[in-house]
């Protein structure tokens, strides 16, 4: 495997998220052939000590002329290959916050031995030094960002090596059967002949299960990646209310004067193990007012953007022609939820007025945004319109990267049967079987450019 970054160097970063006022305690890692001698030249120990590896060592970090205490530190080293990137490590445990732990990473870079980490660089030499498998250390960075848990569970299994088993079974079966023709190709005057048809079998075997993967990676990409639900509807209908509903906090404002909702309000929750991200947009309208008219044209752009859109119609004054032309407005393929809110005070004078005037579309729920009547049934509807429920029992779930080389794979194996249909040379089938083989490879790490390397990790924050 080619190296990006090279590993001869010492490299240091804070490991753990930070913030002014956050964190009792932060993590500094130092990775590298000279980590024990930078440790060792900026901590204070009050009684002579002995770095022994995986021992918690108790000091004070110094300032450069070692007459000032910094910071109050715990010392960690790791001796390689014991450590998570193979080489020699030393975390250093300092207090949290912003000041301390900056101050305290400022003092470990004055070393002249050691430079600042790129992201994603610990994690890489990790991958480089054998540690990890590069699914691992992927799942490692998704295990981070996960937003459910259900999507950290799904972390875990490829932090376990669970998709490397899955997609190296596969690869290995390619290979077995690109030995056999290749084996032909060479030698075919001295071995037996080759059953084409049994070679096919087992290649469709591999495509089947590897489409069953992408399948099911498909419908739970969502758990990681997690899906933007716009509320749409026409002024003072209520959709802050059933934003602030589902929140279960007052996010947004709420009046009963048109267009209170100027711009788009977001809201993270949690619904089924889904993160879900609600956009409580403006009402659409027709008005004259300048800053209304922006907030307007950013809901239809979140409209064409939801990946599902919630329509919230008034039932105390039935579906109106203005709903209908917000209707026309969603995209035809857009997964939708009608929303009839104030059914607590329903009118049925008036629904019946409006029913001469316009064709009644039911609701898909009949909610209160009030008293929450219906709250139970719009969630699962919404679950449902997400495809929540199909994602019971799944096992792995790939990430985009390994998708398109998946994809890539199913492609290059079903040119195979074109060729075989062809009655082509056996070193003709070898074409898109390498192909295959090569993507899989790209998937774990087997067969992958520098250049892909660096595109992998300098998507990791630095510190991974």
């Amino acid at each position: 495997m080619s190296m990006t970054f090279p590993t001869e160097e010492t490299i240091a970063a804070i490991a753990t998220a930070i913030a002014a006022g956050h964190g009792g305690i932060a993590v500094i890692r130092i990775s590298g052939p000279k980590a024990f001698e930078v440790g060792e030249s900026i901590v204070s120990f009050s009684k002579e000590k002995v770095w022994h590896s995986h021992m918690v060592l108790y000091g004070h970090v110094m300032d450069a002329d070692n007459n000032k205490q910094i910071d109050e530190v715990l010392v960690l080293p790791m001796k390689g290959p014991r450590s998570f990137t193979g080489e020699d490590i030393v975390e250093i445990h300092c207090h949290g916050g912003l000041i301390a732990v900056q101050h305290v990473l400022e003092r470990v870079l004055s070393h002249p031995e050691v430079r600042k980490a790129m992201p994603g660089e610990f994690s890489q030499r990790a991958v480089i030094n054998g540690r990890l498998d590069l699914t691992q250390a992927e799942a490692i960075s998704e295990l981070i960002g996960a937003r459910s848990r259900q999507a950290a569970q799904l972390a875990m299994v490829g932090i376990n090596g669970e998709i490397q088993r899955r997609i190296n079974t596969l690869r290995e079966s390619l290979l077995d059967q690109l030995s056999e023709l290749e084996s032909r190709v060479d030698f075919e005057d001295e071995l037996p002949p080759l059953n084409g048809t049994k070679v096919l079998t087992e290649i469709s075997r591999v495509q089947s299960e590897l489409q069953k993967l992408i399948d099911d990676s498909k419908r739970g990409c969502f758990l990681q990646q997690g899906l933007k639900v716009a509320l749409i509807g026409c002024p003072n209908v209520g959709k802050s209310s059933v934003l602030n509903r589902l929140s279960r906090r007052e996010r947004a404002i709420v009046t009963d004067v048109p267009g209170t909702t100027r711009d788009l309000l977001e809201s993270e929750i949690i619904l089924g193990g889904v993160p879900i991200t609600l956009l409580d947009t403006a009402g659409i309208r027709t008005t004259n007012d300048e800053i209304e008219k922006i907030g307007i044209a950013r809901s239809q752009e979140a409209l064409m953007a939801a990946d599902v859109v919630v329509l919230v119609f008034d039932l105390s004054l039935g579906w109106t022609e203005n709903d209908q032309a917000l209707l026309t407005q969603i995209p035809k393929d857009a997964p939708k939820l009608i929303i009839g809110n104030k059914s607590d005070i329903q009118n049925a004078a008036k629904v019946k007025l409006q029913e001469q005037r316009i064709q009644e579309i039911k609701p898909d729920v009949t909610f209160s945004a009030l008293t929450g009547k219906g709250e139970k049934d719009l969630i699962e509807s919404l679950l449902k319109q997400c495809g929540a429920h199909e994602t019971q029992g799944l096992e792995v779930v790939l990430n985009e990267r390994h998708l398109q080389l998946a994809n890539k794979t199913v492609t290059a194996l079903e040119r195979i049967k074109t060729v075989a249909d062809q009655k082509l040379p056996w070193d003709f089938w070898t074409i898109d079987l390498r192909e295959g083989i090569h993507s899989l490879g790209e998937v774990t790490g087997h067969e992958i450019t520098e250049a892909v390397l660096e595109r992998i990790f300098s998507r990791f924050c630095i510190g991974k």
